[in-house]
């Protein structure tokens, strides 16, 4: 019974997960301006990473921990380049 409860809380979970991953999508393409689409790329990456953490629970791998840190640390430092390139139009000085 618990088993069936966990299998169709991750299916859900994962359906809600890539529901927000197509919402962000429509953002990052239709954002009326780049700060949209930058906060749009930021959702899709988050999303991501909880879609690959909420998978490796289901399937009981360490491996996809690693994967989702890694997808992290790169969309955080991704996005705080892209935001010092909207506001001072370079990324390093």
């Amino acid at each position: 019974m618990m088993a069936a409860v966990f299998y169709w809380g991750m299916v859900l979970t994962q359906l809600m997960l890539a529901g927000a991953m197509g919402i962000a999508v429509w953002r990052v393409i239709t954002g009326p301006r780049a700060q949209d689409r930058i906060l749009g790329m930021d959702t899709l990456y988050q999303a991501g990473m909880l879609q690959i953490i909420a998978f490796g629970v289901r399937t009981g791998s360490d491996l996809y921990f690693y994967a989702a840190l890694i997808i992290g640390m790169l969309g955080f430092a991704s996005t705080v380049a892209m935001a010092k390139f909207l506001m001072r139009g370079e990324v390093i000085e």
